[in-house]
């Protein structure tokens, strides 16, 4: 089994963790657990991530702590904060490390449908025409 981080946001006064909310960071997913009565949970693949960034207030210093956010392509949350954790530095490593591994590598095999010329509607629909197509079938045209 891979790595895993389980932290909880803390107060910026002392550092404590007197809140209710809970990150979760594996090597496929960054969940964030928020509320005591009424809980939302957000998930964010590792693959959605595009970059990562470490910030630390002067208080996070003191404490020990520092925020991290990563810029996303989700669309619910294009910046997902995990503020003020222990081990900040450590964990904005962990997700660049994971994210770099990962990489853009889809799992083989690849087939990508490529549309050229007209309109935008017409090479949408011959990159279509492209992928439908048999993959032992041969262009028809030897040009």
């Amino acid at each position: 089994m891979g790595m895993e981080y389980l932290e909880r946001k803390r107060m910026l006064f002392f550092g404590l963790p007197w809140t209710f909310t809970k990150y979760t960071i594996k090597e496929d997913v960054i969940t964030i657990n928020a509320g005591l009565f009424s809980t939302r949970e957000n998930d964010c693949y590792m693959y959605k991530v595009q970059d990562v960034e470490l910030t630390i207030s002067l208080w996070e210093r003191i404490f020990r702590m520092g925020t991290v956010i990563c810029y996303t392509g989700d669309t619910t949350n294009p910046k997902l904060y995990i503020e003020h954790v222990k081990n900040a530095k450590a964990i904005k490593d962990f997700i660049l490390e994971t994210v770099e591994t990962a990489g853009p590598n889809p799992c083989p095999p690849m087939v990508v449908g490529v549309g050229i010329g007209g309109t935008f509607d017409k090479c949408a629909l011959l990159a279509k025409k492209a992928l439908m197509r048999s993959t032992d079938e041969r262009n028809p045209d030897p040009y």
